[in-house]
């Protein structure tokens, strides 16, 4: 079904209830560290403030149990929003017996954190109808939420019109040619710890992608399905045998590293060999993809039309089992006549933080959301906006 959006809407005077996601990161004295969800929500914001709505807007911070936490306020958030926009954010606790009241044009408040209800998680009814009081039209910009069935992303459709926010539509129209046809060569890098998260996007893709190259710790899965001792690498007992008969079913298609960097334990400063993955020292893990996997990966990808990126090809966050995932990344960055997209999590925090965001095509703002959209799987939030009145 077709998803209404903002474009659809006469915003003049109205009041627009934007769920947006600002689960950003902050540091111990509570200061936001990575603010790129915040942006990407940006266009959304500001063109409805252009058009003469006033806003409202949540999200939800952090994990809290139902009770309001001081830790995850979105106080930091609001004051943040505040420079981004240019303009005062109020932050305001959402309340039983009253709403906002008649705010004015371009005016903008912040619900405080919407998990700090019981109800959100639950998708409770008088919670969904406790939020819809604070607007005339409901907005779904929170990709990275879709997946979640909560009250602010699904209950609330049952009581105002609702419509997709520009980064929705933005990812959607991204996401959605990767499962329905993409531009071949189409090819997949699929990295991260354990298979048993990806099984279903393996699987989806392997019936659109030309190739799906693994890396990382998901590697050693495989690896181990095939026979070889990995050492005293990790690798999931359970899933071998669904990696196994993926093996079988993909054949030539699913391309497993020719070498890996090991080290004899899990450090900066442990000793450390480049090898194949038949011949990992007794106790050594793989740590990353190596050398001679870089290359093949990265003639691989040369002529490819259309490429998706998720999860990072080894330990990214400890040098030098880094550079596996800083390779590609730069690979994929001079592909200026391919269409790049990075999923969610790790990855997309990895090019954002090494500034190279604007050499992709798409750097999704949902982990989980995305990884469930290509596995094929219902989104809650999505279909919510699909049935919408």
């Amino acid at each position: 079904m077709a998803i209404q959006s903002i474009l659809d809407v006469v915003w003049e005077s109205r009041r627009a209830l934007v769920r947006v996601d600002f689960n950003v990161p902050l540091n111990a004295a509570g200061e936001i560290t990575d603010d790129s969800r915040m942006a990407s929500a940006l266009p959304t914001l500001r063109h409805l403030l252009g058009e003469g709505a006033s806003l409202v807007v949540m999200s939800h911070l952090g994990r809290p149990q139902g009770t309001p936490d001081p830790r995850y306020s979105l106080k930091p958030v609001a004051t943040h929003l505040a420079t981004l926009l240019d303009r005062p954010v109020a932050l305001e606790e959402v309340s039983l017996t009253s709403g906002p009241g008649d705010a004015a044009s371009g005016e903008v408040l912040m619900l405080e954190n919407t998990r700090f209800l019981a109800g959100e998680t639950a998708n409770d009814a008088e919670t969904a109808r406790l939020f819809s009081r604070y607007g005339d039209v409901y907005v779904n910009d929170a990709f990275g939420s879709l997946h979640r069935a909560h009250a602010s992303t699904v209950g609330v459709t049952q009581h105002l019109p609702a419509v997709a926010g520009l980064l929705v539509n933005r990812e959607l129209t991204y996401l959605t040619p990767l499962v329905s046809g993409p531009k071949p060569p189409a090819l997949a890098i699929l990295g991260g710890a354990k298979i048993s998260d990806k099984i279903g996007i393996i699987q989806n893709l392997l019936e659109h992608m030309d190739a799906i190259l693994i890396g990382g710790g998901m590697a050693n899965t495989f690896f181990r399905a095939q026979g070889h001792d990995v050492g005293g690498s990790l690798y999931e007992e359970e899933a071998l045998p669904e990696a196994a008969r993926l093996l079988e079913v993909a054949g030539d298609r699913l391309q497993l590293p020719v070498d890996v960097h090991a080290a004899v334990r899990f450090s900066a400063e442990a000793e450390r060999a480049v090898v194949t993955p038949d011949a990992i020292p007794e106790g050594w893990m793989a740590l990353d993809i190596g050398p001679a996997t870089i290359a093949h990966f990265a003639n691989r990808l040369a002529g490819a039309a259309t490429v998706f990126w998720n999860g990072p090809m080894g330990v990214a966050e400890m040098p030098p089992f880094d550079r596996g995932t800083h390779a590609l990344a730069d690979c994929l960055a001079t592909l200026s006549n391919a269409t790049t997209v990075v999923g969610g999590g790790d990855s997309a925090a990895a090019v954002h933080q090494a500034g190279m965001a604007d050499a992709f095509s798409h750097v999704s703002t949902g982990g989980g959301a995305c990884l469930e959209y290509l596995a094929g799987h219902e989104l809650p939030g999505l279909t919510a906006l699909e049935s919408a009145r």
